[in-house]
């Protein structure tokens, strides 16, 4: 295969990537990244977690979370909650107006891959988790933060403003 051809390869799914978002984005008034919270919620027990577990899940630093949860709250996606028995720790709760959304959002493009890549045997798994090393290596892009969702745009804006600061920011 030329490598011209895995260029346009990884071009394409770029680009499946920034259109998927802008839509989800347009059609129902949240990003990639808030779904995927409000998704942890509905998935974790009692519809509840803590902002340190929320974190975890979508491999993002503490200010890009709090931005995150910030606007899903504005939104009446979720609520803050104070933990019983101790005030200091907030609990974050999808609310039922967060459920409706994430209702009628559709499944996302990762999402689905995931299901695919499930039903890859492992030994081939293997080969595509290595050539996608190679490539990470190659880009010299093992430092970039995994984030849920990256756009083309995104890496554009972190080339003008510097590493992290825009790309994060722009998640939330």
């Amino acid at each position: 295969m030329d490598y011209k051809n895995i260029i346009i390869k990884i071009r394409r799914i770029v680009r499946s990537i920034n259109l998927e978002s802008k839509k989800i984005q347009k059609n129902y008034g949240v990003s990639i990244p808030q779904v995927l919270c409000l998704e942890y919620l509905k998935n974790s027990p009692n519809y509840q977690a803590t902002q340190k577990s929320i974190k975890d899940h979508l491999n993002l630093n503490s200010s890009t979370v709090t931005g995150i949860i910030g606007r899903l709250e504005k939104k009446g996606l979720l609520a803050r909650l104070p933990k019983s028995g101790d005030r200091r720790v907030t609990t974050i709760t999808l609310t039922s107006i967060g459920d409706e959304v994430l209702r009628s959002t559709p499944g996302l493009l990762q999402q689905r891959l995931a299901v695919k890549l499930k039903r890859i045997p492992a030994d081939k798994l293997e080969i595509i988790g290595e050539s996608l090393d190679r490539l990470v290596e190659m880009l010299e892009i093992e430092d970039l933060d995994a984030s849920p969702m990256l756009t083309a745009e995104d890496i554009i804006k972190e080339d003008l403003n510097g590493p992290q600061s825009s790309l994060e920011s722009s998640l939330d």
